[in-house]
């Protein structure tokens, strides 16, 4: 039974929605450190990001570049980038979204 009648306490509530927002800032800190990879062409472009999404370090091998060629190149490295990204965007997923359910959960907050 809820004192007062029904109404949540909001004492309660509040440290609730704390403890949330400083879990979430830690895995937020965790995300930022954490890299993830990404490729294209076999392994012929690697890409590593973030878990924020942040780029940080792009290999090329060798055999990937051909003057002549530079248009596969260029999309070699613009999908090993994507592919990082949407490793970075599933480890959000799985370190956030609990997180963010837990928040939506609680009355008067907006998620």
């Amino acid at each position: 039974m809820i004192p007062g009648g029904g109404q949540p306490n909001m004492q309660q509530l509040l440290q609730q929605a704390q403890q949330m927002q400083q879990e979430l800032a830690r895995a937020q800190e965790e995300l930022a450190e954490t890299e993830v990879d990404g490729q294209a062409g076999g392994g012929l472009v690697k890409a590593t990001v973030t878990g924020s999404g942040e780029l940080r370090a792009l290999v090329i091998d060798p055999k990937a570049v051909d003057p002549e060629d530079t248009e596969t190149l260029a999309d070699l490295v613009v999908a090993a980038v994507q592919a990082a990204n949407d490793n970075a965007h599933a480890l959000q997923q799985q370190k956030l979204g609990p997180l963010a359910q837990g928040l939506g959960g609680m009355p008067g907050l907006p998620f």
